[in-house]
């Protein structure tokens, strides 16, 4: 059999990749693209491989780097099922629909900025010259349904009777919704058919919630080849979750081909001990400094571990017990996920909550935001206290708005708590300020852009390694060393690119025949 890799190849998004059998055609996961917006908007909207000809697919986790993709995959007439694990079909649920929304109403606000600048503007690209100051003043007063809503349909009319350039989404949330009737969800440990003489069994990533490392076995007797895909692969001794699987059944263990992540295959994370110092630390900090706290974080994982530390801090009185903000309607919902599936925590969090009748991501301090005139009201309260708020990358979603109202304020600090992306804000946010930090913050600050405006990055960034849910190189080796799987050769994806041929180095060391594929390359098995 042959594997293709299409996406999350000397990058980190846009994780695809497809086995071909001969009789059938199974894509691993159908990652979103993020980084640049038009650049990232171009490689999302065409699909490497036609939709049509997949037999079934088989997706890791519900991250959108892996997932983001699904609906324009069903959407292009795509008509097998999308195989995963139980909790990540229950996370689907609402990820996928939300990300729907999010293109929508980020294509809405440009669309509405856009409308809004032609209607002053002269020349090719303005629309003053065409209409009287009293029609323009009409016009822009049409153009949002109340405080905090953009008048979608207006926007279309005078875009369209006028040619102005309009930003579509690649999908919308019927798309979303549609197709979400297509995932079958199967516990860890079952083997399940997807194709002929073809199964996936999945085994516990310990990545996020529901996260799975895929074994597909193909053929049979002296025929039979086994690829281990294992999507992001999680942390030894972190909170909530289980540690990713190192027992793998008999029948699993001879892999062909290990098609491994590779995103900190450079480097280590601080120990997961230190994480609770540094976060008490810095909330101490800005209480002190009465300042608050924005942290950019991925709604599915992420929140709930933040949550979680800051709720063991404040049960030990560590910390002030500021309130604490979760301003994403998706990391509520999923928060409710994580509480339904307690089968999938590691013995500490039963330990230290559920055995003494606490829920782990709930308590006094916390305030679920939930409409927009909420989440207004709460970019504009000053003090200290907790925001955290979605997308991850600071590329989407309402985390734009607090960092436009709070980066400027030398008494807010900024928590980078995961990987960002090359081309993302996120990263943009953590370069300007740790070079701003280096020069002793002294000088002009560093100027960013969000939503096309300008904003001077006087708040501190401080970067949190120990929250990523991503096995750094030396777990990413105790995974291979420890388990019980016997690896023949392995392809490096999921990286940037040194860190993919550091890491694809590192494995040849250890006697892996490894490879950095190219989009597009093809390995036969």
């Amino acid at each position: 059999m042959d594997v293709t890799f299409f996406g999350g190849v000397r990058e980190v998004t846009g994780s695809m990749h497809m086995i071909d059998t001969g009789n059938d055609r199974i894509l691993l996961d159908c990652g979103l693209f993020q980084g640049r917006r038009k650049e990232a908007w171009e490689k999302n909207r065409i699909m490497p491989v036609d939709p049509a000809i997949l037999t079934n697919m088989v997706l890791s986790h519900a991250h959108i780097d892996h997932s983001g993709r699904i609906p324009l995959l069903v959407k292009e007439n795509f008509r097998g099922q999308i195989v995963t694990t139980r909790a990540t079909m229950d996370v689907c649920n609402y990820l996928l629909p939300d990300s729907a929304h999010i293109q929508e109403s980020d294509a809405d606000y440009l669309n509405y900025k856009a409308a809004r600048s032609a209607l002053i503007s002269h020349g090719k690209n303005g629309l003053a010259d065409l209409l009287s100051n009293r029609e323009t003043n009409r016009v822009r007063k049409l153009l949002k349904a109340g405080k905090n809503r953009i008048n979608r349909e207006i926007i279309n009319d005078l875009a369209e009777k006028y040619s102005l350039e309009r930003v579509s989404p690649l999908y919308r949330a019927a798309d979303a919704r549609f197709s979400l009737g297509f995932f079958t969800g199967v516990p860890y440990g079952t083997p399940v058919t997807i194709g002929k003489e073809m199964t996936c069994t999945f085994y516990d990533a310990g990545h996020i919630l529901g996260s799975a490392i895929s074994i597909i076995r193909y053929g049979l007797g002296k025929n039979k080849r086994t690829i281990c895909f294992t999507g992001d692969l999680g942390r030894f001794g972190m909170p909530i979750l289980r540690d990713p699987c190192l027992d793998f059944n008999p029948e699993d263990r001879d892999i062909d081909l290990l098609i491994m992540e590779s995103t900190y295959g450079d480097r280590v994370h601080e120990p997961p001990e230190d994480l609770y110092n540094r976060v008490a630390h810095e909330l101490n900090l800005a209480h002190d400094r009465n300042g608050s706290i924005v942290i950019p974080s991925f709604a599915l994982g992420r929140a709930q571990e933040i949550l979680y530390v800051i709720h063991e801090l404040y049960e030990k009185g560590l910390v002030p017990r500021m309130p604490v903000h979760v301003d994403s309607p998706l990391a509520s919902a999923l928060t409710r996920v994580f509480g339904e599936h307690p089968e999938l925590y590691d013995r500490e969090t039963h330990h230290t909550f559920l055995e003494n009748g606490l829920n782990p991501f709930l308590f006094d301090k916390v305030n679920f935001v939930s409409s927009v005139d909420e989440s207004m009201a709460l970019m504009r309260e000053a003090g200290s206290g907790i925001v955290i708020s979605a997308s991850g990358m600071c590329e989407v979603g309402r985390i734009l708005h607090h960092l436009r109202y709070r980066i400027h304020n030398p008494a807010n600090t900024i928590f980078i708590v995961g990987f960002m992306a090359e081309h993302t804000l996120g990263r943009r946010i953590l370069e300007l300020g740790k070079a701003y930090e280096a020069q002793g913050r002294k000088g002009p600050a560093p100027v960013v852009k969000i939503l096309g405006k300008e904003y001077p990055l006087r708040a501190r960034v401080v970067r949190l390694g120990g929250f990523s849910a991503h096995a750094d190189r030396e777990e990413m080796l105790r995974f291979l060393k420890r388990s019980n799987l016997r690896i023949k050769r392995a392809a490096v994806v999921h990286g940037e690119e040194h860190a993919s041929f550091t890491f694809a180095d590192r494995l040849r060391q250890e006697g892996i025949a490894a490879v950095v594929p190219r989009v597009g390359e093809t390995l036969r098995v």
